[in-house]
């Protein structure tokens, strides 16, 4: 492609910029370890199964 014809596009826009922001900033509020969470699910889950074992729910 000759340089003449090539000044004559439209630049190519870049993409995905300015669709993904990262925050460094320090947020309140309370801040729980995933694992915490998943341990936690698991031992509801559990404890609802063996519930309905044991008292019949």
């Amino acid at each position: 492609m000759p340089k003449s014809e090539k000044k004559k596009e439209a630049p190519m826009p870049m993409t995905g910029a300015g669709l993904i922001r990262f925050f460094e900033d320090e947020t309140h509020g309370i801040k729980v370890k995933p694992t915490y969470v998943v341990v936690g699910c698991v031992l509801v889950m559990v404890s609802v199964i063996l519930a309905h074992i044991f008292i019949g729910l």
